[in-house]
């Protein structure tokens, strides 16, 4: 069968760096490829290539070949890449908010139908087709098996069905020959992943070339006919799919064989009697994630994980108390009341958040990583401030503390970048991850709330992140709540895991209590060994 996708000897410079290095991956027709690596080991620059992105063609273009259906092609724009039949979603979202989810799948492919006006005046005239543009958007949903209706606005959706609206738009093109899904599965729950896996297995059935490019190992061996894995620019291995395990791909990927986080014991272990945040009856209303009457007392000192499907409130309880969502209920930390919907007055009691929206949310992406690292900390405590004129609050940054304390932090952090100043849009997630946690950890919290911490980034990136949480838990005795679409790693570093089912917590789990208590737990049963931590 002959290859529907290639790219051999691929080589590609920024700026004197050299990102990649000859690398080839090939993709046949009905095959489902998976491309792995760390985040940094030039998979999106790959990917940029194929897509003809300009940031490619700006700085230099690159070496080597492409070929489409066996034939040598220039790819100058995405523009040629679709007319080639090359569609790729991309990790970050490319949907228009106030658009319905029909109109996003359409977009620029939208169907008209003339009327007397256009007949006269010329086709620009003619009126959109929104019942045909309706019954292609929802054969395409259901090829996704996702119901979701197809007239509902963008905004307002949970992220998982984002996701499935960007893979929609790809399915409807009807000159489509590979697919590239670039994380596809990095912000569904399991049971969504499931759905989209069952789906592209589908597609490759239907005859199109699948390339697969996720952190989820797992996935990949799942559904991966061939695996290509590359590291600091370069393809360091081939496995079959039918041989490959989740383990040894992680090898290779990182170098390094990667281990679970070793838990150091603490001093004092949590305790009921002592209860650093006591929330009852919380009620968020979060678009796609709404909570309702939730209860849940949080001990001193421990890492308790919220965990639950997707757009059933996990998300919503990190939000609502910090104040970013209309809430109702009673949070008391230490004893004394928290106002709700007052992000300010959550800082100020010592509370902070890494939210799972880190580029939209988290970060100033256009600001330094000291910037970012300080910013909330000078607003809320006054911190990383000078007096310059006698007077009260004449203050200005103190520069030389604000450069010290970064790079302790990028030190402390294994923030991998090219100094305090560089840019944070220019970091791979991995380490932008590791600058909410800096500015997180610069509030000297006793409460952090961590909400999908590793949430699209690689597997060695994602264990640096849960040392890094754990570090925080027992060397500062800071209290964490993780919340997290990912079981096996909350059940990796919690004490505990409250499983949250449509708004309400339905259950407390250990660590070590079955599959089969946090499968029926998730479903919205009680399981048969639940027990309290």
């Amino acid at each position: 069968m002959a290859y529907a996708l290639e790219m051999h000897g691929i080589t590609k410079q920024y700026f004197g760096n050299t990102v990649l290095k000859g690398v080839d991956v090939a993709v046949r027709a009905g095959e489902i490829h998976a491309l792995v690596g760390e985040n940094g080991a030039g998979k999106s620059t790959l990917m940029n290539i194929l897509f003809g992105m300009p940031v490619i063609h700006q700085t230099g273009g690159y070496e080597g070949v492409v070929r489409v259906g066996g034939e040598e092609v220039k790819i100058e724009s995405p523009a040629d890449a679709m007319e080639l039949g090359i569609g790729m979603v991309h990790q970050e979202f490319m949907l228009i908010p106030g658009f319905t989810v029909a109109e996003n799948i359409k977009l620029n492919r939208e169907i008209s139908r003339p009327n007397p006006i256009s007949r006269l005046l010329g086709s620009n005239l003619e009126r959109l087709d929104m019942e045909e543009m309706g019954k292609e958007s929802r054969a395409a949903l259901d090829k996704l098996g996702v119901d979701i209706d197809e007239w509902l606005p963008v905004a307002g959706l949970p992220v998982g069905y984002m996701q499935f609206v960007e893979i929609a738009r790809e399915i409807d093109k009807h000159n489509v020959k590979a697919l590239v899904f670039d994380e596809p599965t990095a912000v569904l729950t399991e049971s969504e992943a499931e759905l989209f896996l069952q789906a592209i297995k589908r597609l490759s059935e239907l005859g199109l070339a699948i390339l697969f490019i996720s952190h989820r190992l797992d996935e990949v061996v799942a559904v991966a006919d061939n695996i290509t894995v590359i590291r600091d620019g370069e393809v360091i291995g081939r496995l079959a799919g039918e041989a490959a395990r989740v383990d040894r791909i992680a090898e290779m990927m990182v170098g390094r064989k990667i281990e679970r986080p070793v838990l150091p014991p603490r001093s004092v272990e949590p305790s009921d009697d002592d209860i650093i945040l006591d929330i009852k009856d919380l009620a968020v209303n979060m678009p796609g994630e709404r909570l309702r009457g939730f209860s849940l007392g949080v001990r001193r000192g421990e890492i308790i994980g919220l965990g639950g499907l997707a757009g059933h409130g996990k998300v919503a309880v990190a939000n609502g108390i910090m104040g970013l969502y209309p809430s109702t209920g009673t949070v008391r930390k230490d004893g004394m009341d928290l106002p709700l919907e007052d992000p300010g007055a959550a800082l100020r009691g010592k509370l902070a958040f890494v939210s799972e929206d880190r580029r939209g949310m988290g970060l100033l992406l256009d600001d330094s990583i000291e910037d970012n690292i300080v910013f909330t900390s000078m607003q809320i405590q006054n911190k990383f401030l000078k007096k310059r004129l006698p007077w009260p609050s004449t203050y200005v940054r103190d520069g030389a503390a604000i450069r010290a304390y970064a790079r302790k932090a990028i030190q402390d952090l294994d923030i991998r970048c090219q100094g305090p100043g560089q840019q944070v849009r220019r970091l791979s997630g991995g380490n932008q991850q590791k600058v909410c946690l800096g500015r997180a950890l610069a509030l000297s919290p006793d409460v952090l709330f961590a909400s999908e911490p590793t949430r699209g980034i690689d597997v060695g990136a994602k264990s640096l992140v849960l040392d890094l949480l754990v570090k925080f838990n027992r060397e500062f005795g800071m209290t964490v709540v993780m919340t997290s679409s990912e079981l096996a790693e909350l059940r990796m570093i919690c004490d505990r895991v409250a499983i949250i089912y449509e708004g309400r917590l339905v259950g407390i789990l250990g660590p070590h209590d079955s599959d089969v208590d946090y499968g029926l737990m998730m479903a919205g049963g009680k399981g048969t060994g639940v027990k309290a931590g």
